[in-house]
């Protein structure tokens, strides 16, 4: 029996959550085993001890930091990953091409050097006994950890005013001026950054 091979295994997830992620929506079902992202965390409102100071910051979606005229699937639409096999360099030279493209993912320019407030969750980089010192905040539960690293239009690189109290996957609210500086590191490519002004722990809308 003709076995899948484990390049296009890592290719679906990577398309799996590219859909999810640069696209905002989460996905229907499963498909060939291969784990589906929850959605991003929404734009609800912080709670109401953070609301005074969530004031002069506007809330943000996942979905509004990727310009409307860019589509993460062109290069790659109609790909029949059941027809490769393990060895088929066709499998290798998709994921290669497939991270170039994603980790130079375009940024929306609208919120260059806008207040804004965005959740997610958190993915360290520097840790020290204070806290942690830099992560990248991402839009859906065990990306850049459990799964390969959304587009990098999906990641934020987030430098804190002071050491954070977090831990890995911890979902919070972060607070500062956004900026379009790419950042490369060993969990993954950001195209934006924030010099977090707070990092606030994140809960929904009070019912």
């Amino acid at each position: 029996m003709r076995q899948t091979s484990v390049f296009a295994i890592a290719l679906a997830r990577l398309l799996v959550v590219a859909v999810g992620a640069a696209c905002g929506a989460a996905l229907a079902q499963p498909r060939d085993g291969v784990p589906v992202p929850g959605p991003a965390l929404g734009g609800s409102k912080p709670a109401a001890a953070a609301a005074g100071k969530a004031a002069a910051f506007k809330t943000i979606s996942w979905d509004e930091l990727v310009p409307k005229d860019w589509d993460p699937m062109k290069e790659f639409k109609g790909l029949d990953l059941n027809s490769m096999v393990d060895g088929d360099p066709r499998a290798n030279a998709m994921m290669k091409r497939l991270r170039e493209v994603w980790d130079n993912a375009p940024t929306n320019p609208a919120f260059t050097g806008q207040a804004v407030r965005i959740p997610g969750f958190v993915v360290p980089l520097e840790e020290t006994p204070e806290g942690v010192k830099e992560f990248l905040l991402v839009p859906y539960f065990g990306a850049c950890v459990h799964s390969p690293p959304p587009p990098a239009n999906q990641i934020i690189h987030v430098l804190p005013k002071s050491a954070a109290r977090i831990r890995s996957m911890d979902a919070v609210w972060i607070s500062g001026t956004l900026a379009t500086t790419k950042t490369d590191s060993y969990m993954g490519a950001s195209s934006y950054r924030i010099e977090a002004v707070a990092v606030e722990p994140y809960a929904e809308k009070p019912r």
